[in-house]
């Protein structure tokens, strides 16, 4: 399954590197494809982990640093912690803890964003650089905005537990990261209200991801 979320990555990497419209309509119906069959198929109940695990997501260029923050936020909103952790292996990563179930949603629906985040600024005229950097940062907060009253709202009644599994998830990046520094994205452009109305549109249940209220 990861190999196939970091093969759609690639093709979105692909589709935002090319100037040529047809492969670039190509690039994306690829990678639609491949998120439509997530969609379809039935995905196999995630390993119960008695701690925590990690896995780091590569974003790749163009615009690896937006990719980067989107794939942070979307897994911050399902109950993972991300870290930032500069580039390697050809793009930006993020180290992402959680446990397995909230590592699977993570990934999948961050995959699932990616697509249609690129799908959404490739349907609208493109004044410049500053304009496409503002446009995919308004779509990530909002983006961010609604998955956390979802997630909010589906686990109310389990605080205790969540906060227990929010502790345990700490120490395992704590292990890792002893040290953290904490940083907050400059906005300048005129694309972030587009952004967010795209944000707003977005589809949060793509790939039959819905909130869970029961904890894996």
């Amino acid at each position: 399954m990861r190999r196939t979320l970091d093969r759609v990555r690639k093709l979105l990497a692909k589709a935002e590197g090319t100037d040529n419209e047809h492969e670039r309509a190509t690039f994306m119906a690829a990678a639609a494809a491949l998120m439509a069959k997530y969609g379809i198929e039935s995905l196999e109940p995630a390993e119960t982990r008695s701690r925590p695990g990690n896995r780091v997501v590569t974003l790749p260029d163009p615009w690896a640093r937006e990719k980067a923050r989107l794939v942070s936020l979307v897994a911050q909103a399902v109950r993972c912690r991300p870290l930032l952790i500069g580039r390697g292996d050809g793009g930006q990563r993020v180290h992402v803890f959680g446990f397995g179930g909230d590592l699977e949603r993570a990934d999948l629906l961050a995959t699932s964003l990616l697509l249609q985040m690129a799908t959404g600024l490739g349907r609208v005229p493109v004044p410049g650089v500053a304009y496409r950097r503002s446009w995919m940062l308004g779509f990530t907060d909002e983006v961010y905005r609604l998955l956390s009253a979802e997630e909010s709202s589906a686990g109310r009644g389990m605080e205790l537990v969540l906060a227990d599994r929010t502790r345990e998830v700490d120490q395992a990046v704590a292990e890792h990261y002893p040290k953290i520094r904490r940083s907050v994205p400059r906005t300048s452009g005129t694309g972030y209200r587009d952004g967010v109305e795209a944000g707003r549109r977005a589809d949060l249940n793509r790939a039959g991801l819905t909130a869970k209220k029961e904890l894996t």
